[in-house]
């Protein structure tokens, strides 16, 4: 894994910045916010600079003393557009002889809607924060030029963050609001208390209004304008909240005039995308979409030839594959199971950690969420480094302690090496090391696997394994085997544990201690002990009838589901 002096160093380079004195490159200047990627510059001042790739060609031009700061410059080559907001055209100051024309918006997240009146009907949304905005504008941009449409969407250049802080009530925004956007933003730690600025390249045209104002067009073709934009707009999936006459661009002809009342006059741009949303049906086609991707990426995870992106690497770990790499958003880690770096993204803290869980056990943070793509995961805190809480008086008890907890890449190799000896587990997915520093107390550290891991390393050099991180198993949630959901996505079976369908009556008492002792004796036939090995650690499989799945004997299908104290045999 390149080090982070090599990364900024490479982006530097890539974005054409030589050494200046106004600014610098942030600790970490690639980030990832909602899919889009930004350079990430820090002013001298303490303010930054979001530059997205369309912005990059002109990065010197974006740069905040060359158009807003100099407040001499911008008093004579800007004005303050029409509308509630606050947005100005600029134009820039010359750098290496040229200099651009860009739009510069003040972000409004966590405000009340003025005017909601003027709302469209149906929309149910607030201020987009400005990194959410790019995103459903750069989506926008990529859905109309698939699809050969007219309408102009003006190119998301740069967020312009200044370093003063303001306080919350001169902004105008609700504390309860911003809480809730700021959960969306895992990626990015977004400031209550500092103004957001989102700048785009200008389009040519005017807005309809004028057009109006100046007699260029009449009342009935300003309103079919508006209509068409909308209808534009709902046929690549989106709406905006607050549709109006001076969001609508028309070019004038060469001779600076339109006919007036002309019925093919029809819009040739969009702006403002402030309360910009995807309409509920792209919401649920674009979900489907990353789950099929993902299903099928899935089924073939230890055979990709996929390029690896800058910042992932290829390792393999205890006889296992992994895809590597750093979680800029946490400054943890992220190991996923196989060769395929394309689905790294699925399991990004920010797609899962704070999505609505269930609890699945009592005693252990085990917890079942559906993602931000729709994808099934259970994930699980690894309690490595702890001492297990047991009896040392009974030999069961002695091996428990003297073995301890697995560490996440023991558990995922040993699930890997039952599957290779035919026995059916729930499928490993992936490994995440939290960057916030956790402690363990000194009476209860077990410092065995920390050592027996000493010489295990991440391509960046750091050990896999730390005492001051925490670790979060990922399994994927049993509905059914990877190349059936590929094939036909669907709940092909429901998991039960062996445990449950005893206590519901799905199977007899004499069924339960069947199914645990052939499970103890296959996992000895592999080479594996389970040093406390319980009901609740097979997992059974529901039909779609509602009936057990059953082997040739008649007895249920098993597939092992926890492996923390698994223990091979020497």
């Amino acid at each position: 894994m390149p080090s982070e002096q090599d990364n900024k160093a490479s982006v530097q380079a890539q974005a054409g910045l030589s050494t200046a004195t106004s600014f610098h490159l942030a600790r970490h200047p690639r980030i990832v916010v909602f899919g889009v990627e930004y350079l990430h510059l820090r002013m001298n001042d303490g303010s930054d600079l979001y530059i997205t790739r369309h912005g990059l060609p002109f990065v010197r031009q974006l740069l905040p003393d060359n158009h807003w700061t100099d407040k001499e410059w911008l008093a004579a080559n800007s004005t303050k557009l029409p509308g509630t907001s606050a947005v100005y055209r600029i134009t820039t100051k010359e750098v290496m002889g040229t200099s651009r024309d860009i739009v510069l918006k003040w972000n409004r997240m966590g405000q009340d809607i003025p005017g909601a009146t003027d709302i469209s009907p149906g929309f149910a949304g607030e201020f987009n924060s400005p990194f959410e905005e790019f995103d459903l504008v750069m989506e926008l941009r990529k859905s109309i030029d698939s699809s050969e449409g007219k309408l102009c969407i003006p190119k998301p250049s740069a967020i312009y963050v200044p370093r003063k802080h303001v306080a919350l009530e001169k902004i105008g925004r609700k504390r309860y609001k911003m809480e809730v956007i700021s959960k969306k933003h895992e990626e990015i730690s977004l400031d209550l208390n500092r103004q957001y600025a989102v700048i785009y390249e200008w389009i040519p045209g005017i807005d309809s209004a004028q057009a109006l104002r100046e007699g260029m067009i009449d009342e009935n073709t300003m309103r079919s304008l508006v209509k068409s934009a909308n209808e534009q707009l709902q046929h690549e999936g989106f709406v905006v909240g607050d549709s109006k006459p001076h969001h609508v661009i028309i070019q004038p002809s060469a001779d600076g005039a339109l006919p007036a009342g002309s019925s093919a006059v029809i819009p040739s741009g969009l702006v403002d995308f402030e309360l910009l949303d995807r309409t509920p049906q792209r919401e649920k086609a674009r979900r489907a979409v990353k789950r099929e991707a993902y299903l099928k990426r899935q089924a073939h995870r230890f055979e990709a030839e996929v390029k690896f992106p800058p910042g992932l690497s290829a390792t393999r770990i205890m006889g296992v594959d992994y895809v590597c790499g750093t979680v800029e958003s946490t400054g943890g880690a992220l190991w996923v199971v196989g060769k395929d770096p394309l689905l790294f993204e699925y399991f990004l803290p920010e797609k899962w950690r704070k999505t609505p869980r269930t609890k699945l056990s009592v005693a252990n943070q085990v917890y079942k969420t559906v993602t931000k793509d729709s994808i099934h995961l259970v994930w699980r805190v690894s309690r490595v480094g702890e001492i297990p809480d047991v009896d040392p008086f009974f030999d069961k008890d002695r091996q428990i302690r003297h073995h301890g907890y697995n560490s996440p890449f023991e558990e995922i190799a040993l699930s890997m090496h039952l599957f290779e000896n035919n026995i059916e587990t729930t499928y490993p997915r992936a490994i995440y090391m939290t960057g916030q520093k956790s402690e363990i107390s000194s009476r209860l550290l077990d410092k065995s696997k920390y050592e027996s891991h000493g010489n295990l390393r991440m391509p960046d050099g750091r050990p896999i394994l730390s005492q001051r991180r925490d670790y979060i198993i990922i399994w994927g949630y049993w509905n059914g085997p990877d190349e059936m959901l590929a094939a036909r996505d669907q709940d092909h079976y429901r998991a039960i544990d062996a445990l449950q369908a005893y206590r519901r009556g799905r199977i007899t008492e004499e069924t339960y201690m069947r199914v645990v002792q052939t499970a103890t004796e296959r996992l000895h036939a592999a080479g594996v002990q389970d040093l406390n090995l319980r009901g609740s650690h097979l997992l059974l499989s529901l039909d779609g009838a509602d009936q057990l799945v059953t082997d040739q004997q008649g007895l249920p299908t098993v597939r092992i589901c926890n492996f923390e104290l698994l223990k091979r045999i020497d």
